[in-house]
C-alpha cells in the first residue's frame, strides 16, 4: 500500500511524493517527536511574552491609553491579545519572519505574503493574507511591523539536525522491536515439498499460524506431518531498551531548546534548579526577543521625534516570574523603607489592584538614611551638648 505525502515540516512549497505504508509511518511518527519539541519551546517563549506588560508611555510619563489596551487587551476584534501574541510568535520561530499590518486601528498578523526587499527604500510587501482576506493593495515597509528573528532560520537548521538524529531514534525503535520478537526455525520433510496441498497449508502456516502464535500470550502452534519448529530465542523485556529511546527523545528536546535560547530543563519539566534556569532563559531569550518587538514597534508606531521625547512603549518582562507575597516581603519593606519604590509601585509588580490615593503614590524612607553630610552635622551637634 502507498501513501502520498502532500506536506513538508517547517513549511515550503506542497511536493506531492509517494511512499510506502512503513515509510509513512516511521516518518509521521519521527515528525510527532520534532513537531512536539517545536511547539514545546514556541509555547514556553509565547506564553512568556504574553505574560509581559506592555507600557506606554508618553513624554517619560506612564500612562494607559488606546496604544496600551491595543498591546495589552484586545489588538482586534477576533483575538485578545494573548492569542495575537502566540500567533506572532508561533510565525517568527517558524518562518523566522512575521509581518504585523494595521487597519481601522487595529493589528493582524498576517498568514501568507511576498516581501520585496530594496536597500535604499522601504521594502514593500504584496498579496497579504489575513485568514480569508488577500488584500490587493501593497504595503509600504514603513506602514507595517516586519520583524525577523535570525540572519539564518533557525527552524532549518534544526530540520537538518532531526533528519540526522531520527536515524538513530529509529533504529533504536526496530531493534527494541527485534529484542522483544520470536525466532526460530521450521524443518520441512523434502520430499512433502512437491505436494500441492502441502504448500498450501505451509503457506497458511507461514503467514497467519505463526503470526498468531508469536504475538498470543498463550497459543499453540498446529504443525503438520514432516514439520517441526525449533525456537531459537525468547522474548525479553529489559526497559535498558526503552530507556535508550527515551533519552534519544530528549536528545531532540535539548538541542531544540538550545536552538531556542532556552534551558532545557524548562522544556523537559525538570523541576532542580527552575531559578537559575528562569534567569537563564529571561537572559538569553526573552529578553532579546522583548527588545527586537519593542524596537519594531517604537521606529514604526511613534518615530524619532516621540521616541527622543519620552513616548514609547517597553515592554515589562518581569511580570514572566511567578511571585508570592510572602517570600519577596523583607524585600518589599527595603524597596519601600529606601525610597526607591512607592506603595502602588510594589502592587503593580505583585499584580495586585493599586490604590487611588495620594498616599500611596508618595515616597518613604525611614530615619536610618541621611547623607554623609547631615550626618557629620548631627554628630557635631552631639559633641558639643556633651560639653
Amino acid at each position: 500500500m502507498a501513501f502520498k505525502l502532500f506536506r513538508r515540516l517547517f513549511g515550503g512549497k506542497d511536493e506531492p511524493k509517494e511512499i510506502t505504508e512503513e515509510e509513512f509511518f516511521d516518518l509521521y511518527s519521527d515528525t510527532y517527536i520534532r513537531e512536539l519539541a517545536f511547539h514545546a519551546c514556541i509555547n514556553f517563549v509565547a506564553n512568556a511574552i504574553s505574560k509581559c506588560e506592555f507600557k506606554t508611555f508618553t513624554e517619560g510619563k506612564e500612562v494607559k491609553g488606546p496604544e496600551y489596551y491595543l498591546w495589552n487587551v484586545e489588538p482586534n476584534q477576533n483575538q485578545s491579545s494573548s492569542v495575537f501574541l502566540h500567533k506572532l510568535i508561533f510565525s517568527l520561530y517558524r518562518h523566522n519572519e512575521a509581518l504585523v499590518i494595521e487597519q481601522g486601528e487595529r493589528l493582524y498578523v498576517a498568514d501568507s505574503y511576498e516581501r520585496e526587499p530594496y536597500a535604499l527604500f522601504p521594502d514593500v510587501f504584496r498579496q497579504v493574507t489575513v485568514g480569508d482576506l488577500t488584500f490587493s493593495r501593497t504595503f509600504s515597509g514603513s506602514e507595517v511591523l516586519y520583524f525577523r528573528l535570525n540572519d539564518r532560520d533557525v527552524a532549518k537548521v534544526l530540520q537538518g539536525l532531526y533528519e540526522s538524529y531520527s536515524k538513530l531514534i529509529t533504529y533504536g525503535m526496530k531493534s527494541y522491536q527485534r529484542s522483544r520478537g520470536t525466532k526460530g526455525t521450521l524443518e520441512l520433510d523434502q520430499s512433502m515439498s512437491g505436494n500441492k496441498q502441502f504448500n498450501e497449508r505451509l503457506a497458511s502456516i507461514r503467514n497467519e499460524e505463526f503470526k498468531k502464535f508469536v504475538e498470543a500470550e498463550n497459543a499453540v502452534l498446529p504443525l503438520y506431518k514432516g514439520m517441526k519448529f525449533d525456537e531459537l530465542a525468547h522474548k525479553t523485556y529489559s526497559n535498558d531498551s526503552t530507556r535508550d529511546i527515551r533519552a534519544l527523545i530528549d536528545d531532540v528536546t535539548d538541542f531544540t531548546a538550545r536552538g531556542f535560547g532556552i534551558p532545557a530543563q524548562i522544556v523537559n519539566g525538570t523541576v532542580q534548579d527552575v531559578a537559575s534556569a528562569t534567569d537563564q532563559a529571561l537572559t538569553f531569550c526573552i529578553d532579546p526577543l522583548a527588545d527586537l518587538l519593542q524596537e519594531e514597534i517604537n521606529r514604526k508606531r511613534y518615530g524619532r521625534s516621540a521616541y527622543l521625547a519620552g513616548s514609547c512603549v517597553r515592554i515589562d518582562t518581569s511580570a514572566m516570574r511567578h511571585i508570592d507575597v510572602l517570600d519577596v516581603a523583607a524585600g518589599v519593606d527595603k524597596l519601600v523603607s529606601s525610597g526607591v519604590l512607592c506603595v502602588n509601585d510594589i502592587r503593580g509588580i505583585l499584580g495586585m489592584p493599586l490604590i487611588q490615593e495620594p498616599w500611596a503614590w508618595e515616597h518613604f524612607m525611614t530615619k536610618n538614611y541621611s547623607t554623609i553630610e547631615k550626618l557629620l552635622e548631627e554628630l557635631k551637634g552631639g559633641e558639643n551638648d556633651a560639653e
